[in-house]
């Protein structure tokens, strides 16, 4: 593979994801300014209360689709792959619904636009649940467990969280992430240099510029397994995280729409399916 420094960030993702050979599950499209409500015609309602969408018919989801395995860009079909996005396919259909990704945008920007309203339905792109992002917005039943990856060279001398912790160190993370709040609570001594997303993150960790890099650890080992290979994990951080997808707080309904399915969904075994096809294991 062609060294990553001399790569941009969309030739990369064409070269890390073309061995996953997957077809696109979910369409790009732009969010339409009209609004309807709509009711689950395959998932048993919790509520009789009726939710609102940005378009009718459609589920419309923003996502920075920069993580895999879980959501990235497949550039061979321009259209957004990987495990997220085949989850909220299979939702969509558990409501009736069309699962539609909008054009990518940065992570940071996803919770205020779910709370504004008026682009996008959910966000969902790894999401955390907190105490922190519950006060802006809500969150659907977790789906994924999780923890935080630090990433460095092979070839680092600098490797342990103590070693890191120094005034000389530069970690690179994702901003707004919980893995920028693990560094700026663990490595305060360090610099914390706030990215985009974690393939730049890595990016900068192969080519020297950073010591280390914290992110999602199902996104780093996928990334160091199949495209960074002269990086490891070197610490697995035991954070306990759970994944949610983001709802704005002024439509429950749709939130225990999306719980309806999501039970469905794991009494089927569609949840455990996927997640052995993404991760090679039902975590």
């Amino acid at each position: 593979m062609k060294q990553l420094a001399s790569l941009t960030r969309r030739d990369f993702l064409a070269c890390a994801m073309a061995a996953m050979g997957t077809a696109a599950l979910a369409g790009c499209g732009s969010a339409s300014s009209s609004t309807g409500t709509s009711s689950s015609s395959n998932a048993a309602s919790a509520s009789q209360d009726t939710y609102t969408l940005v378009k009718d018919g459609q589920l419309t989801i923003a996502s920075d689709l920069a993580n895999p395995p879980l959501d990235y860009t497949d550039t061979s079909t321009n259209q957004p792959a990987g495990f997220e996005v085949e989850l909220m396919q299979a939702i969509g259909e558990k409501l009736g619904l069309t699962s539609v990704y909008l054009s990518p945008v940065k992570f940071d920007t996803i919770i205020p636009t779910i709370k504004q309203g008026g682009t996008a339905d959910v966000g969902v792109s790894n999401f955390t649940i907190t105490d922190e992002r519950k006060q802006e917005i809500d969150f659907t039943d977790p789906y994924l467990d999780s923890n935080q990856g630090l990433v460095t060279a092979k070839t680092a001398t600098k490797t342990t969280q103590d070693d890191l912790n120094s005034a000389d160190v530069k970690v690179a993370v994702q901003a707004g992430t919980t893995g920028e709040s693990w560094v700026q609570e663990n490595l305060p001594n360090a610099t914390c240099v706030s990215l985009d997303d974690p393939v730049v993150a890595l990016t900068g960790v192969q080519s020297g510029l950073y010591d280390a890099a914290v992110a999602d650890l199902p996104v780093v080992k996928y990334l160091v397994n199949n495209s960074f290979t002269d990086c490891q994990v070197s610490i697995e951080i035991p954070t306990g995280e759970q994944y949610g997808i983001v709802v704005s707080k002024s439509n429950p309904a749709l939130t225990s729409a999306i719980n309806d399915a999501l039970a469905q969904l794991d009494e089927d075994g569609t949840l455990k399916d996927l997640k052995t096809k993404w991760f090679g294991a039902d975590l």
